[in-house]
């Protein structure tokens, strides 16, 4: 009861982390017993907790002994399984150097143990309360679209895109994406083609240059990885336009207009390319209930162009619809779930 009672006295300040490929943002939302009250949000050019980041969250958090700390999970070795049983989960994955954690009963998440250490190693300054995978953000953005149909969804991160299929709540198959490994699998590649060129050329192989192609191909309850103190003993994480614009500043040139949109095409062109690729897999893989995909749902957290948009529905005929995803506050609203906010 006392402890009850100092705590209405006090505001939650709710901390919450997400790793971008070169920066960080930091959201804050100040929650007082009527609802949040405040809310701030600051990027810093880092993806660790510098001093500038820790001045930051420290000036909020020193106000009240009621604050927790968020953070989206950006390890690239993690994953999502359609099952919780234990008796079912090796048939998928190996879990043995994994943390998991079943999802309302019905679905399983993951990540490798060693990122969920250097991620408690690099915030120990702060501390963690809650470790979110996207894939439960994933589901609780989409929550009024995955307790019905057959669908393909994806949260697009600007380093990582998650994907998933359900069906009636149901996960059928999930995989995450590391939009950097694939550019540098795709550049070794590209690098031995041209290497082979080179070598056939200097052959004197009688090759017309003008005729040489290079190709390029590339639960109800939330669950979460909130006992971060004691990972070892864990034993198991319309509204829709066609798209929506986002207003581009104005740029000094158009020389530099140019070089970023051929950059968002580019990369637009490998978030399809990866999405492709993972379609194939839920499809051809035995392991898999594959069905046969119409709609796709897209949480854009980084502002795609309509390309995306154009490659899936032309080349794998599917329906899509995309809307746009503020990840820092949906991280935020999960923590407040688990609060009980």
């Amino acid at each position: 009861m006392l402890a009850k009672f100092f705590e209405a006295l006090y505001r939650k300040v709710l901390v919450n982390i997400v790793v971008k490929r070169a920066s960080t943002v930091v959201y804050i939302e100040l929650y007082s017993k009527k609802g949040a009250i405040d809310n701030v949000n600051a990027e810093f050019e880092t993806t660790k907790l510098d001093e500038k980041m820790l001045e930051f969250i420290t000036s909020y958090t020193k106000e009240s002994p009621y604050y927790y700390i968020s953070i989206l999970d950006m390890s690239s070795l993690q994953g999502a399984l359609p099952t919780c049983s234990k008796n079912r989960l090796s048939y998928y994955y190996d879990l043995s150097n994994c943390e998991y954690k079943c999802y309302d009963g019905k679905w399983t998440y993951y990540t490798a143990k060693t990122e969920l250490y250097e991620i408690e190693k690099v915030y120990k300054e702060t501390g963690v309360d809650f470790i979110f995978s996207p894939f439960v953000v994933l589901a609780h953005f989409f929550k009024d679209k995955i307790d019905a149909n057959l669908a393909l969804y994806a949260l697009v991160q600007d380093s990582f895109i998650s994907i998933a299929v359900f069906e009636n709540s149901q996960l059928l198959y999930a995989e995450h994406l590391d939009m950097e490994t694939s550019n540098e699998v795709d550049d070794i590649l590209l690098a031995h083609d041209m290497e082979d060129e080179e070598l056939d050329l200097s052959m004197d192989s009688g090759i017309d240059l003008e005729s040489v192609n290079v190709d390029e191909e590339d639960g109800s309850e939330l669950d979460d990885f909130s006992d971060i103190e004691d990972l070892d003993s864990i034993e198991e994480i319309d509204e829709f336009d066609d798209s929506k614009d986002v207003e581009e500043e104005l740029l000094e040139s158009e020389d530099v207009l140019e070089e970023a949109e051929e950059g968002n095409f580019n990369e637009d062109y490998q978030r399809f390319s990866l999405i492709q690729t993972s379609v194939a897999h839920f499809y051809k893989d035995e392991r898999y209930e594959s069905k046969f995909l119409e709609n796709m749902y897209i949480a854009d957290g980084v502002g795609v162009t309509n390309d995306l948009k154009k490659y899936l529905e032309e080349e794998m005929f599917l329906n899509v619809y995309i809307r746009r995803a503020e990840i820092d506050a949906e991280v935020c609203e999960l923590a407040k779930k688990e609060l009980g906010l």
